[in-house]
This record gives C-alpha cells, structure tokens and sequence, in this order.
C-alpha cells in the first residue's frame, strides 16, 4: 500500500514590490530575521545562499526554548528568475513518515499584484502528519517576513537594503 501524500499551497499578499520580497527569500541576513516558526531562530551564520540554477539555499533552524534542537534545511535550486520565481527541492533525511531520499520541491512565485507583491507557495510532496507543521511553519514565517517588510529600510539588519524605499 502506498501512502497518500500532501501539499503545502499558501497564498499571501505582501504590501511590497516584488524585488523586495524576493531580496527577503535570497539576501542571509534578512532571511535569518523571519525564517521559521515562532519557536524557533535562524543564527545569520548558519544561513547560506547561492541564488542560481543548481545553487543552494541552506539554513539551520535551532529551537528558542532548547538550543541543541536543530532543523537544518538544505536545498538545491532547479529554477530561479529573480523577483519572479524560486524553484528547489531538498533529498529526505530523517524526516518522519517520508523515507530518505524522497525528494521535496519547494516552489515559490512572486506576482505583481498593484503596488505590492502575491506570493504563491507549494511545498511538497509530504506525509499528512508533516503537513499540518509545515503549513503552520511557513504561515508564521510569512507574518514575521510581512513585519520585517513593513519595518523601514535603514532600520532593518542588513547591509544589502541601502537605496530601498518602504
């Protein structure tokens, strides 16, 4: 018997231009400051990114209340068109109820919708108990990115957003 697997889909708007957004998915400092759920962070120095075909998108999540639990995320890009579109996917590895090896896309569009930006999320595929976190994971991630977006350029923490208007 085979087991049924699922999807992540979300659909978010961002007041934000599509440039913006995509900067916050590919620059490691921004990305270090919404990544993740609420209990957990994401150390800048264990973020690494190669925003291109065949590049990388590497990040360790490390739980608030017990620093020694560690997620690390590691994935390959397949397709990238900035400010449009991230397209990956990471190999299994000790995910409960998805045998190693499985291969898990993440797709990730950023659309011009009026003045800011509609992101479409897929991520999958994945066990029907992986899916409930992975949806709560993701929909936490994207409230701190839609704060992180809101809060004026020259007082976010990062180098790379000099000349950004918000």
């Amino acid at each position: 018997m085979t087991e049924q697997t699922y999807e992540v889909k979300i659909s978010r708007y961002f007041d934000a231009p599509p440039a913006l957004v995509f900067r916050a998915f590919t620059d490691r400092e921004q990305l270090s400051q919404w990544f993740g759920p609420l209990m957990f962070t994401v150390p800048v120095d264990t973020v690494s990114i190669d925003a291109k075909v065949g590049g990388h998108w590497r990040i360790t999540m490390v739980g608030k209340d017990n620093p020694e639990w560690r997620a690390p995320i590691d994935a390959t890009f397949t397709e990238v068109v900035e400010n449009r579109l991230l397209v990956g996917y990471e190999l299994a590895q000790g995910f409960p109820g998805l045998a190693d090896g499985t291969r898990m896309t993440l797709s990730i569009e950023f659309i011009p919708e009026g003045e800011g930006t509609r992101l479409e999320l897929s991520q999958g595929p994945m066990p029907q108990e992986m899916q409930e976190n992975a949806t709560v994971g993701w929909i936490q991630s994207l409230y701190k990115l839609d704060a992180l977006l809101a809060t004026p350029a020259h007082l976010r923490n990062s180098p790379t957003n000099e000349g950004e208007t918000s």
